[in-house]
This record gives C-alpha cells, structure tokens and sequence, in this order.
C-alpha cells in the first residue's frame, strides 16, 4: 500500500540524497506512516472551515516529516505491539505545526518549504489561531491515550518550547548573547521536541529506563545537530535547497552560532557592519556578512558543533538492540550531518 503523498517521504536534493538514501527509512515503517496520514486528516476536522483549510495547508506542505517518523522508529525499535505510537506520532506531528504557524507570524515570513506561509496568505490573526486549535486537538488526542507519564513529557515539552521562543524573541538585535545562551534557546525551541518524539515512544514502548534515557537523549543530540545544520545553512546554504530564504535569521535579527562566533573573532569595521545589519534586520548587506562570517572560521566552528552533537546522538543508540529501526536511526543522523556537505 503506498504512503499517502501528505506524508509521503519528502523529495530531497541531490547532493543529499546522493550520500544517504532516506526511501528504506520510510519504508521500514510505511505501513504505520499509511496510519498516521488516515488519522491526522480526521482530528483536522472542524466546524470552522478556515480551520480545515489553513490546516490542510500547513500540514500538506511537505517537509520530511521527521518527528513522527522518530516516533515510529523508536516504538518499533522498543518491540512496541500496540498502536498508540500512531496517535503519538500525530500528536507530535500537530504540536509541531502548531509551532510553524506561530513561528511564521512572529517572524514575518512569507516562505515556508518553498510554499507561501499561511500568515502570508490569510493573515497574522487566522494564523495564530488555527496554531491554538492544532495545541489543543493534540492535546485531546494526549487524553485519549490514558498515559499521565506521556502527557507529563509532552505538557512540559510544549511549555519550554513556548519559553524558547520568547528567549529568541528577547534576544532579537542583542549582539551579546553568548555562546551557551544560544545553545539553550535551540535546545528549548528546536530540539526537545525532537527529543519530546522519541522519549514518548520509549515511555510507551517499555519501562526500561536504560532504553528510555539513551532513546531521549538521542533525540536531544539530534535536534541540536539539527538546529546547528540549520543555522550553518542560512549562512551556507541556498533558498532552493532550504526552502525558505537565504540571509533569514540575520534579516530577523536573530543571532545564531555562526554570527556569535563571527562577532567574538573579528572586530572594528567587521563588527560594526554586523551591529548594523543586526539593528536595521535586513539582508541587503548578507554578501558582505557571510564573508566576515566565512573569514572568522564562523562556519567551519558551526560544522564542528554539529557533528558534536552528531556523534553524541550515535552514541545514545549504541546501547539499544541491533535492529533495523536502530540503524534507521542512525541513518537519520547521517543525513542531517549529510546537509553540511
């Protein structure tokens, strides 16, 4: 039975796919991911038809859909036999979609996985809260599973990533954030989620705490290097690839690693030109700053970082059975260290 294309595994570039090939990831679990799609469509429905439609938008704009696929992976690779891990990866799936419509609204963007943002299409208002009904749909598919212990872990997750975001958004146009401030608003915003997906599915799958740690700390290693890989290509990368714009993150006014860095190892004029684009949240200099960036060691210091937190993630999974969701995993890793290349 095919993947339904809403979920289907996503197109990736050809320099990607040339260094690991995701489809036997999909495939592995192709059948729960059939099960995920069937139900996701019918928690979207609504009385409200603008709910359905910037629902229906969001969440068919593609992606790789990598939560719910940890969720599935680390289920299965925990010897799961029920079907709960389906309601848990929509769950994840919801809250992170959630996460996007609020995310595009507090930063003005108008692209998203080279598709019009829904903020950009209905507005900043409609935006914001079709994000509240995907919270609390996910929230009700939480009560519906009966686990206080996963809804613990999920309840937390969603209010730490909420203070992630208002950490960045505090430190918008601060041209002092350090390096380990930086660290912890990707770990709140980005990575416990990912680390969220697959510490719930070893909840649910068994109640060996050795399995349990190593499959959470996993996905926290994971989404920092995912986070990391990200910031490294708003400064490396291009907007075809990426799917959004190229120079985001500096029009925003955001400081990433990259842009730390650079700042600690130049100084003068250099510094003076970041402050200024910084201040005026605009990319009409980013030429200019991606070379300071480049000059600083910048992006070869941000590349290291993330394959840091690569080998961190790999290492979490050396504890678990061998498996072929195991080395799915860690196939996983391999790619998003792979889009460094």
């Amino acid at each position: 039975m095919p993947v339904n294309s809403a979920i289907a595994p996503p197109a990736v570039s050809k320099r990607a796919a040339d260094i690991v090939e995701l489809a036997p990831v999909y495939k592995l679990v192709e059948q729960d991911f059939v099960a995920v799609n069937a139900l996701i469509p019918k928690q979207l429905t609504s009385d409200v038809d603008l709910v359905e439609e910037i629902g229906h938008h969001i969440i068919e704009s593609g992606g790789k859909r990598l939560r719910p696929l940890m969720v599935l992976l680390a289920a299965n690779c925990c010897g799961y036999p029920g079907d709960d891990h389906i309601r848990l990866a929509a769950i994840i799936e919801f809250l992170h979609t959630a996460t996007l419509l609020h995310d595009d609204v507090v930063d003005r963007s108008d692209l998203r996985r080279g598709r019009t943002t829904a903020n950009a299409i209905w507005g900043n208002a409609p935006s914001v809260l079709v994000g509240d009904f995907l919270y609390s749909r996910a929230f009700q598919l939480m009560v519906e599973m009966h686990n206080m212990d996963i809804m613990a872990i999920l309840s937390d997750a969603t209010n730490t990533i909420a203070e992630g975001e208002v950490m960045q958004l505090a430190n918008v146009g601060n041209r002092n954030v350090n390096e380990k401030q930086y660290m912890e608003v990707i770990r709140c915003k980005t990575a416990l989620l990912f680390q969220a997906a697959t510490h719930t599915a070893a909840v649910l799958a068994c109640d060996e705490t050795t399995t349990i740690a190593a499959l959470r700390d996993f996905g926290l290693h994971f989404g920092l290097a995912y986070q990391l890989v990200d910031d490294w290509l708003d400064y490396a990368g291009d907007s075809e690839v990426m799917g959004k714009n190229v120079g985001a993150d500096l029009a925003e006014g955001k400081l990433t690693l990259p842009l730390i860095h650079a700042l600690a190892q130049t100084s003068g004029r250099n510094v003076a030109r970041i402050d200024k684009a910084l201040a005026g949240k605009s990319s009409t200099c980013l030429d200019d700053i991606i070379n300071i960036v480049r000059d600083s060691g910048a992006l070869d210091y941000t590349r290291s970082a993330a394959r840091t937190q690569t080998e961190l993630a790999i290492t979490c999974l050396e504890v678990l059975p061998d498996s072929d969701y195991r080395n799915a995993m860690e196939t996983l890793t391999h790619f998003c260290v792979a889009r460094l290349s």
